[in-house]
């Protein structure tokens, strides 16, 4: 968790992406929740996701360019600096921001399934806890002191082994899966994408607001979509 220096234009009205190579991976996790269970074997192929979270700046473009309705915590001094993540957006929301930016770049993006964000956040680790490998957040010496009244501004620590940043901390993001708990016992062993109907949206990642800031990589976690909460943000993914 030491500090990164990385540049990410300001003005830039597409993200920073980061190749994630097309591999076969273990999904899930025998020591976490039953919703974890069974680890299985799954291809991803090869896609794109953003290096960082979508920004409060990132997110303001969106907002002004279509006129719609900003987020609830929009004037909380606590989650609006710029380089924070957006928060209190729904997934609708989400998927929204996703059409705008194919609308103005021709670019195919969207939300990560469940099954590539995982694939993400493990980096080089594979059926480790944490994207750095087992050892507990709880255990870095600048963990006591992160995540008081917010989330981080993004970026602000190093990536994982993919270069991806706060890629298990900071707010749950959303992802394009409908959730089923029982999902990884009939999932396809090739780019699962969820059930086709549900009643809750996947989400992966930890939450600043929780006791534990950092979620292991295989942790799940969902909402109804159309839920705006002060822990929950995104990042967009791209296909290839």
């Amino acid at each position: 968790m030491a500090t990164a220096h990385s540049q990410f234009p300001a003005d830039s009205l597409e993200p920073l992406l980061v190749s994630i190579p097309g591999a076969w991976f273990l999904m899930g996790s025998d020591s976490g929740q039953d919703c974890e269970r069974p680890v299985h074997r799954v291809w991803i192929d090869a896609f794109l996701l953003a290096a960082t979270q979508v920004t409060n700046a990132d997110y303001e473009r969106f907002v002004q360019a279509t006129a719609y309705e900003p987020p609830p915590f929009w004037q909380d001094t606590n989650l609006n600096h710029p380089r924070q993540p957006v928060t209190g957006v729904s997934w609708f929301d989400a998927d929204r921001y996703c059409q705008w930016l194919i609308a103005q770049t021709r670019r195919a993006y969207r939300l990560a399934t469940e099954a590539e964000w995982e694939r993400a956040a493990r980096g080089d680790f594979e059926q480790q806890d944490y994207p750095w490998g087992n050892q507990p957040p709880q255990s870095f010496p600048d963990y006591s002191g992160r995540w008081q009244t917010g989330p981080e501004p993004v970026a602000r620590h190093a990536p994982n082994s993919f270069g991806l940043y706060n890629i298990c901390d900071n707010v749950h993001e959303w992802c394009s899966d409908w959730y089923d708990a029982n999902y990884y016992a009939t999932a396809p062993e090739r780019n699962p994408r969820g059930p086709a109907q549900g009643e809750r949206k996947s989400s992966r990642g930890g939450s600043w607001r929780h006791h534990v800031k950092v979620s292991r990589c295989s942790a799940r976690s969902s909402i109804p979509p159309n839920f705006r909460y002060a822990d929950y943000g995104f990042r967009v993914a791209c296909d290839l």
